[in-house]
């Protein structure tokens, strides 16, 4: 027989051997993918194209440029050379932008309340995580959609706390719970904090709630000269209602945010056929030329304040006026939005991986793969709703953030690429193996050599839910489902306490403090 038939000793040793391999973890420098890997190798615009846009988003800002700024905004800006029209308009003078473009942050960093979650953002470094405002928690079991609560936050920043490939929690659900506002925000920070320490992401609906907002953060971080230090929550800021207006209150919010440290999002989101012209080109230079106003109004307010390039738009589905935020027309959207923010040498942000399906699918599976790996591969810094979220952004499902884990490493594998040197070209290993060594014989496979027991975990990503059985392994185990078995996690997850949580005395001052919804 053989020695290496299936049923011999020496292969069924192998085969323990990397079970084993697989079981003990990697250091984080060993491991096929991480948060903050390059990107790059992906371009939809040529050079020309790129500076075609610019020009564009130039033009549109001297010529067209942005109603409805507050009159804190008029005098921010204007006071910095932009100029007040007739028509109550506020236009920018080329050289103004690319001054402000000249002093605005470049390198920045989004820390988390454990350092070990800071994301250094800038260059092609792909960050992925959640995003949005979903009304809706999907309700995989019953196949239905019910209202989200505070609770449902709480539960998807623990989870998203637990999975490698989630690198940021940005606020994916409404507390429809909370029918107060100024709560609401602030039971927002409270339950995403308290359920993770990756950075997070907030929004505020009026410009007066900031205030309480950073006193709780300052008594989360130990102090306002801790939180200052390292803000481990930034606002998302929707500062324009596209098409080219500002909105008056989150422009308020922002200027509010800015004086207390807080790090900024400035988000653009149009709609292509709607809010933002149908063609693709069209939409990112309108999407492109409202946050460099909003460069312009940052760092007006104070120079190198961190503010991440937030061109958001949306794809629409022209037969029904239905957002497509699944369709190929919102992967391109996005990745040629990321050209532009390196274009511009200013960290970036874009919407990919959220799905039209309504339920975690087949549909929302090519959905969400098709633009997180586009996104991947562009470089985006920040790769916002890219796990979770269904129906368009109306619904939130928990167990498809955790299917997004698996997924997202699939991508971040194809952003890392392939590494062509002399060991991975691997001319010795093909020598010795159909050739053999020193008069042996050649094995003829390459399942027992050093390079591939070596490689298989630094080179390889292994799905933790995803099924690789054959079919008859598969009815063995009872024929495994995958939304059951995420379901499975889920509750895992949700069984243990928070690694986040506060400290019990300042858990106890907090709720002196404010209303919190959030069963203690």
């Amino acid at each position: 027989m053989n020695d290496q038939s299936p049923s011999s000793p020496r292969r069924a040793g192998g085969r323990a051997a990397r079970r084993a391999m697989r079981a003990a973890p990697l250091a984080t420098d060993k491991r096929p993918i991480r948060a903050g890997m390059e990107g790059g190798q992906l371009r939809v615009l040529s050079d020309i194209d790129i500076a075609n846009i610019h020009e564009a988003a130039l033009t549109a800002l001297e010529q067209i440029g942005l109603a409805d700024a507050p009159e804190s905004g008029v005098e921010i800006l204007t006071g910095a050379g932009a100029i007040l029209g007739k028509d109550g308009r506020i236009r920018f003078p080329r050289a103004l932008v690319e001054d402000m473009l000249a002093v605005a942050c470049k390198d920045m960093t989004l820390c988390g309340r454990d350092p070990e979650n800071d994301l250094h953002l800038g260059d092609r470094k792909v960050h992925f995580g959640t995003a949005g405002a979903a009304v809706h928690v999907v309700d995989v079991a019953g196949r239905d959609y019910r209202e989200s609560t505070v609770q449902d936050l709480f539960d998807a920043a623990r989870i998203a706390d637990q999975l490698d490939n989630i690198h940021f929690l940005q606020r994916p659900m409404v507390c429809r719970d909370i029918a107060d506002n100024y709560e609401m925000d602030l039971n927002t920070i409270y339950a995403c904090t308290r359920g993770t320490t990756k950075h997070v992401g907030v929004s505020f609906t009026e410009p007066d709630y900031v205030a309480g907002a950073l006193e709780m953060l300052h008594m989360i971080a130990g102090g306002e000269d801790a939180w200052r230090s390292r803000p481990f929550v930034s606002n998302t800021n929707c500062f324009v209602v596209p098409p080219m207006k500002f909105a008056t209150e989150a422009c308020r919010v922002m200027e509010e945010c800015i004086a207390g440290g807080m790090p900024v999002l400035l988000l653009s989101a149009g709609m292509a056929g709607a809010t933002a012209p149908s063609p693709v080109a069209g939409a990112i230079v309108q999407a492109v030329a409202e946050c460099l106003a909003g460069v312009v109004y940052v760092n007006a307010i104070k120079p190198g304040h961190p503010a991440v390039f937030g061109t958001w738009p949306f794809g629409l589905d022209l037969r029904t006026g239905a957002m497509s935020v699944g369709s190929g027309e919102q992967a391109l959207l996005t990745a040629g939005c990321a050209q532009m923010h390196q274009f511009y040498g200013i960290p970036g942000g874009a919407a990919a991986g959220a799905s039209d399906s309504k339920l975690p699918d087949m549909q929302a599976g090519w959905e969400q793969m098709c633009s997180n790996v586009m996104a991947g591969l562009s470089g985006l810094n920040m790769v916002y709703e890219a796990a979770g979220m269904h129906a368009s952004l109306l619904g939130f499902c928990h167990e498809s953030l955790i299917l997004g884990n698996d997924l997202i490493g699939q991508a971040l594998r194809c952003v890392r690429g392939i590494e062509v040197n002399d060991e991975t070209l691997a001319l010795d290993v093909m020598r010795a193996t159909c050739l053999g060594v020193d008069g042996a014989k050649g094995v003829g496979h390459y399942l027992g050599a050093d390079q591939t027991l070596s490689r298989m975990e630094t080179d390889y990503v292994y799905p933790e839910l995803g099924d690789r059985t054959s079919p008859k392994e598969w009815a063995e185990k009872d024929k495994p489902d995958l939304l059951k078995n995420a379901t499975a996690k889920k509750e895992a997850i949700l069984a243990q306490r928070s690694n986040a949580e506060f400290d019990p005395v300042v858990d106890r001052a907090i709720r002196n403090r404010f209303a919190i919804h959030l069963a203690d």
